[in-house]
């Protein structure tokens, strides 16, 4: 019998095509419903070329501002909001989901506010792990300012979390893996003493 060769591990991309895509998975609500609106971007490269293969996966409370904790995120029904959504990118790089703003979630005792944000996961060739980030409204600015990741970081980083309002009321946001303008990406680590 002969033994077998180890093989390298895996990044997490791109062989995930065929199962995770599903039907209006980028569809927090259906298009056109009240509040709903178009939240744009395209993924970027080291080297300034578009990523044609990963996928956004995106968390957020409603425009009131709750986290919303209702099943049938994977099974879109076009009216309730679940606050997730996945979406692939196309050849161009560009991703699109139909969500609503989110609203400011109620503070936690002893911590200050933060702004309104949506909470990103990306996929992608390359990487070994997922990485985080967020997306923050661009309106309010001493929302923007108090906010504690934010008043952290540098003006300059504090910008790749912040996206653009459209005329037409949508958002539009683009993510770089690397190079100039890299967006920010967080580290979360584990509490100790949490529970595993």
């Amino acid at each position: 019998m002969s033994k077998l060769t180890p093989t390298p591990g895996q990044t997490v991309g791109p062989f995930y095509g065929y199962a995770l895509p599903f039907t209006k998975d980028n569809e927090l609500l259906a298009p056109g419903s009240p509040g709903s609106i178009r939240l744009q971007g395209t993924v970027y490269d080291g080297a300034g070329e578009t990523i044609p293969d990963a996928i956004l996966e995106i968390w957020q409370p409603d425009a009131h501002g709750n986290v919303v904790q209702r099943t049938g995120s994977l099974v879109r029904d076009g009216y309730t909001f679940t606050g997730w959504g996945r979406a692939s990118v196309g050849n161009s790089g560009v991703f699109t989901f139909t969500t609503v703003n989110p609203g400011t979630t109620p503070p936690v005792p002893g911590k200050p506010a933060a702004a309104p944000f949506i909470s990103v996961a990306v996929f992608a060739r390359g990487l070994m792990n997922r990485l985080f980030t967020r997306i923050y409204l661009p309106e309010n600015e001493e929302a923007l300012a108090a906010d504690p990741l934010l008043s952290s970081l540098e003006p300059e980083r504090r910008k790749t979390l912040i996206a653009r309002r459209d005329a037409d009321g949508g958002l539009t946001w683009d993510l770089r893996l690397q190079g100039t303008d890299e967006t920010v990406f967080l580290d979360f680590e584990r509490v100790e003493g949490a529970s595993k």
